[in-house]
């Protein structure tokens, strides 16, 4: 096997493939060795580090990719799939109405830094709506969909029920500020009850170091967090970027990317306005607002 540094064996053939330092646009990737093919969960956001996960994968088991599992739409766990070029990319239905219908998406006003190669366009060709099994040599995959927007419109859990293993996807940031602009807070602390009931032994957070289930209960505090700020926020007449100037984030002051925290508060506001789970909003508003908090445009290390 390449001794990739970021390749982590979670099971028998079943590896998360963590990029540190786990901030914005390096994301964690998965594969399994299935003998005489590879199925690799989620790509990477620039063409360096997708083809250095593939080697990797590839490498792992003596064995093509011939499956890629896409956990949501944003561009650090999708833009790498074009560099799949043998395998099936399969995913939400609403994953690929997403990307079709954005593109590639760089957002360039509001970070700075990345690397990004050659990029092209390649949304899932294999899509579902609920559930649907992938099967890697003798090792089960289920994929599900929480049924409501979470972290985005399109989450999809990748669970390893015999071993006890999950690919969260961005339904867990260990160590970094959950981020929640293009989904719903109420929807995604629901969700982390889905992630509870499985019971899952081991978890490969989509950002941050591998974890266990304790890792659930700090991002739903977050959210709770986020929620009751909103509320207090828009009955005190303030708006998001004012309330994250005020908060006081107490246990959550250590984890990275606090920026977020007044994109998180657009979402909350539109929430607490009575807009459903995921709705449109103004994201433009909230990236700027997000970059303001920040003092510049972010630095990023992809």
């Amino acid at each position: 096997m390449d001794q990739s540094p970021f390749a982590r064996q979670v099971s028998d053939g079943v590896f998360g493939y963590v990029q540190p330092d786990g901030s914005w646009w390096i994301n964690n990737c998965g594969f399994v060795a299935a003998g005489d093919h590879t199925v690799v969960i989620d790509t990477c956001s620039t063409e360096r580090r997708t083809r250095a996960l593939l080697a990797t994968a590839e490498s792992a088991g003596g064995a093509p990719v011939t499956t890629v599992v896409n956990t949501h739409h944003h561009g650090d766990h999708t833009n790498g799939n074009y560099l799949a070029t043998g395998a099936t990319i399969v995913g939400h239905r609403k994953t690929r109405e997403v990307m079709v219908a954005t593109g590639i998406n760089t957002y360039e006003n509001s970070f700075t830094g990345n690397d990004w190669g050659h990029l092209e366009l390649r949304p899932p060709e294999v899509l579902f709506d609920d559930r649907l099994t992938v099967h890697a040599d003798d090792v089960r995959l289920e994929l599900i969909h929480p049924g409501h927007a979470a972290h985005t419109t399109n989450d999809v859990l990748v669970w390893l029920p015999e071993r006890r293993v999950l690919f969260v996807g961005d339904l867990i940031f260990n160590g970094g500020s959950p981020f929640v602009l293009m989904g719903s807070p109420a929807g995604w602390r629901k969700a982390l009850d889905l992630v509870r009931e499985l019971e899952p032994e081991t978890i490969v957070p989509g950002h941050g170091p591998v974890c266990g289930p304790e890792a659930i209960d700090a991002v739903d505090g977050y959210l709770g967090f986020l929620q009751k700020l909103a509320s207090y926020g828009k009955a005190a007449g303030l708006t998001p970027l004012q309330a994250a100037h005020e908060a006081d984030l107490g246990p959550y002051a250590a984890l990275s990317e606090q920026e977020r925290l007044p994109a998180n508060l657009h979402r909350a506001y539109a929430e607490l306005d009575g807009l459903e789970w995921g709705a449109p909003i103004d994201l433009g508003a909230a990236l700027a607002d997000m970059v303001t908090f920040n003092g510049a445009p972010i630095r990023c290390f992809s």
